[in-house]
């Protein structure tokens, strides 16, 4: 039976760089976590810190009120995508499975409420934008997306809650074309975290890696 790949690299050879960025015991014992190569045998805060002089200017925030199993999905596609924070809230608790412990290089923040999120967003001049098929809510695929914004996500199911949609400054909508009432919160986030880097990161170098 065939094996998979084995994820990652093993020690490092000898003589090991001199580089403050590089854990002894990863360059020792090898590397297996889920990062792009550039960051192998790199200390976790030192790729956190790399990753915050780089940060797009969208944040992410989605509702949890019944402890929603995409929002692992969403913080691992906010990490790939880069956004500045996750928000979540309702809930604190969480399934980390999905994020694939892309959450420990994430920043995260949690609110009470849709009322507490966007007092935060108010205090950070930043605009909430809800993502969800509403009536009267504008085609995400010709809106002008915010610079600086938070997507808000709503509860796998009920969609946004009415606190969410009175807070928001703006809502748009996916185009969907087949039978099912709507996308989960998973695959929502990603279209539209993906929205946000062709209007605004698309020239972007991407790093190496």
């Amino acid at each position: 039976m065939p094996t998979s790949p084995e994820v990652g690299v093993g020690p490092h050879p000898r003589p090991w760089p001199e580089d403050a960025r590089l854990d002894p015991e990863l360059l020792a014992d090898g590397d297996r976590r889920n990062v792009v190569d550039r960051y192998r045998y790199w200390r976790h805060e030192a790729i956190v810190a790399d990753l915050d002089t780089r940060r797009h200017e969208f944040h992410v925030a989605i509702e949890n009120w019944q402890h929603d199993l995409n929002i692992g999905t969403v913080v691992r596609t906010a990490n790939a995508f880069l956004a500045a924070e996750v928000h979540i809230v309702g809930r604190r608790r969480w399934n980390r499975r999905g994020a694939m412990v892309t959450d420990r290089y994430q920043h995260l923040r949690y609110h009470g409420n849709a009322t507490a999120l966007a007092a935060w967003c108010d205090a950070a001049g930043l605009p909430l934008v809800a993502v969800d098929n509403l009536p009267g809510a504008v085609p995400l695929e010709t809106c002008p997306l915010p610079r600086r914004c938070v997507l808000l996500f709503g509860q796998e199911g009920p969609g946004l809650s009415e606190q969410a949609r009175s807070a928001a400054a703006l809502v748009c909508s996916i185009a969907q074309f087949g039978s099912t009432r709507s996308v989960n919160a998973g695959v929502a986030s990603g279209i539209a975290m993906h929205a946000w880097i062709r209007q605004h990161a698309v020239d972007e170098r991407r790093p190496p890696h």
